[in-house]
């Protein structure tokens, strides 16, 4: 049996459910046995029913999915953050619409414009850094909002991540524990973030005695293995009695590594190398490479959560979760005792 345009209503009573719990049924609500959605599947599928979410919106106030605004749908950074979003939506009853600002302020402004109209149950933003006409108009929707990737004292609504610059703060205090003592930084990209990093780790640094601002070897080039080489290349060229450095991202890492190996550089024990976000590639490296955990499953996951507040399952947590960060530390930081 199909029946043109069908309508809910249609798919209820060919179900023998109200309209309410086919709606349900059909947003995965924990409200609704599975007895009871494989029954109400089965009728839409026979009806070929599609959701009409222009309506549903136009009816509620809201249309049911999550706008999620990344810079990078590549990186596996954000790709992690998506997995743990992805991992509650489906049992919340909540599709992800996934906008890549490829690192830009202004499209991410421009973006924001287009899915305000189309009237979000919830937006989930990176970061602390929107221009300030995308800031106005975040601070008026009327829906949860969570900004993650970061941390500040202002947040507009809601917020799950991490302080960068205690993170990299951190990792600054690691390599002078493990006997470097002239350390120095790569970074590119040069998003905000990577400017936290940045800075926090010169702080980590001066706070120590070191105050090496000049060993930041830095390009707005996007990140990448061949970038990391080329950055340590140029480092030791300029300053050649660099005995560690940090770098902003793992990627750096992994290709710092590498041209090292080239150099013929000992690591640990002539440079010591640490990155940032231990993604899975760092633990497979020969020497292992020391990194940043940051929790970032847990913060697609938690920012889900506290968004679907609106479909009236609050998760209990704080307005701002801070979820910390780990240095793991591996062979690449680990000099012997005679090396130092």
């Amino acid at each position: 049996m199909t029946m043109a345009n069908a309508t809910l209503s249609d798919v209820a009573r060919l179900a023998g459910v109200s309209p309410i719990t086919a709606s349900r049924a059909i947003r995965n609500s924990p409200q609704v046995t599975e007895a009871t959605r494989e029954k109400v599947r089965a009728a839409a599928a026979s009806l070929n029913y599609t959701p009409n979410s222009a309506a549903r919106a136009l009816a509620t106030g809201h249309s049911g999915f999550l706008a999620v605004l990344i810079p990078s749908v590549t990186n596996a950074v954000f790709a992690d953050v998506l997995s743990g979003a992805f991992s509650v939506a489906d049992d919340l009853g909540l599709t992800l619409q996934l906008v890549n600002t490829g690192y830009s302020a202004q499209r991410e402004e421009d973006a924001l414009r287009l899915i305000l109209n189309q009237r979000p149950s919830g937006i989930i933003v990176s970061g602390i850094d929107q221009t300030d006409a995308s800031r106005r108009m975040l601070e008026g929707v009327q829906v949860p909002l969570v900004q993650i990737m970061d941390l500040c004292d202002d947040p507009i609504d809601m917020m799950v991540g991490f302080s960068h610059a205690n993170a990299a703060a951190a990792a600054a205090a690691h390599l002078l524990d493990m006997g470097y003592r002239h350390p120095a930084a790569l970074a590119a990209q040069l998003d905000p973030r990577t400017i936290r990093r940045m800075a926090g780790f010169s702080d980590g640094l001066r706070a120590a005695g070191h105050p090496e601002p000049d060993r930041i070897q830095r390009t707005d080039a996007p990140s990448g293995f061949a970038v990391g080489g080329q950055l340590l290349r140029d480092l030791m060229a300029r300053r050649p009695d660099t005995d560690c450095v940090f770098c902003n991202n793992d990627d750096l890492a992994i290709g710092a590594l590498f041209e090292a190996q080239r150099l013929g550089l000992s690591v640990p024990h002539r440079l010591g190398i640490c990155g940032f976000n231990n993604l899975e590639a760092v633990g497979a490296t020969e020497p292992g490479i020391t990194s940043v955990k940051t929790n970032r499953f847990e913060m697609g996951r938690l920012a889900v959560q506290k968004v679907s507040r609106i479909a009236g399952t609050k998760d209990g947590t704080p307005r701002v979760v801070d979820l910390g960060f780990e240095v793991i530390a591996r062979a690449s930081t680990r000099r012997t005792p005679t090396a130092g």
